[in-house]
């Protein structure tokens, strides 16, 4: 685990236990929210709080009791609610956007007052309290939040200290706010690009087929000396939708969805056409290789390509690890990262005919 890569993408696809002796997200904590609905606490610290503190480096922090607050469009199925249902967001003095971690919030004692919440890994993140004004409490906060721990053995005292926390980075005293404030500060983490659309899971549907590709002119080619792709589709067609149409289940759309990619090279004017099989994984489809179409000598499970939406209507495919038959799959060229200009692709939406096998 490692929370300073991990720590917004590895809450959406981590497998996760529930912690004993707390709430998950269908059973509301009342003391959070008394009507059931999320719950937003935030503070702002002025100039002048934030000089008699030096010590404390969170110029802002929010905490939201709910939904997942940072969620792209993405390409996942449906897999029900999340266990995580506390989060904490802290912009530190002089960044640009804020940093965050989210939790399990319950009770150990019912008898408490005390609200605790746990993280990955056995951590805690937090524990809770309401003062007699309805304002949060926030405690027991440890400097190395979105660090893993024993990180100040790893990084050496001056490197951890200007990673983590603050020493004064604890105690806060928060405001209710709307819910709609925490909504919009958690926005800040990562936005999203509205050009970018809806996810190809939605835009594409399992019974209906597609193309999309990309022919390079001589003056592009003349510019990318090391690019060999010269033309390149990637499509469901018919063979594609029986496939589906037989072995899949739309509601796990789009894992299992066949797709074809087809590419000619500046050496190699034939077609080659390669299937490869898809399932969601976050914002993107991530398709592996499959022997449908050809029979290898060699193992092309780890030949993978990703695809995502791409900015007003396109799809973008990455070939990270030479996955594509503008080489032989088995062969030695085909091994370790794709050396080539041939490593992403920005394709337009086509009419079927211009793929046809």
């Amino acid at each position: 685990m490692t929370s300073k890569t991990t720590k917004g993408a590895g809450l959406g696809v981590a497998l996760l236990a529930a912690l004993a002796g707390t709430a998950l997200a269908d059973d509301k904590l009342t003391e959070l929210s008394p009507d059931g609905k999320d719950a937003c606490f935030g503070r702002v610290y002025d100039a002048a709080h934030l000089k008699a503190h030096p010590n404390q480096k969170v110029a802002r922090i929010f905490f939201y009791y709910g939904s997942y607050p940072v969620s792209h469009p993405n390409e996942e199925p449906s897999s029900g609610p999340s266990g995580y249902n506390g989060f904490v967001a802290t912009t530190v003095r002089g960044a640009k956007k804020p940093e965050w971690v989210g939790g399990w919030c319950g009770k150990d004692d019912p008898q408490s007052s005390e609200i605790r919440c746990g993280m990955e890994c056995d951590r805690t993140m937090a524990s809770l309290n309401l003062d007699e004004k309805g304002r949060l409490i926030i405690s027991g906060v440890q400097r190395n939040l979105y660090l893993d721990a024993g990180a100040e053995d790893e990084l050496g005292e001056k490197e951890f200290t200007r990673q983590a926390l603050g020493t004064e980075d604890d105690g806060f005293r928060l405001d209710p706010m709307p819910a709609q404030t925490c909504k919009v500060e958690f926005a800040r983490i990562d936005p999203i690009d509205p050009a970018l659309g809806a996810p190809l899971r939605e835009r594409l549907k399992p019974d209906q087929p597609f193309c999309y590709g990309r022919d390079y002119d001589a003056a592009h080619l003349g510019s990318h000396p090391a690019q060999s792709t010269q033309t390149i589709r990637v499509f469901r067609g018919p063979i594609e939708l029986a496939s589906f149409a037989m072995d899949g289940d739309p509601a796990s759309w789009p894992d299992g969805a066949d797709i074809a990619v087809s590419v000619t090279t500046r050496h190699k004017a034939a077609k080659v056409t390669q299937s490869y099989s898809c399932e969601g994984e976050a914002d993107q489809w991530r398709c592996v290789a499959s022997a449908k179409t050809s029979d290898f000598s060699c193992d092309i499970a780890a030949r993978e390509i990703y695809l995502r939406r791409g900015a007003n209507g396109t799809m973008m495919l990455a070939n990270p690890n030479s996955s594509l038959p503008i080489v032989d799959l088995c062969s030695k060229a085909a091994e370790g990262e794709t050396a080539s200009d041939d490593k992403v692709y920005r394709l337009e939406p086509m009419p079927q005919s211009a793929c046809t096998p």
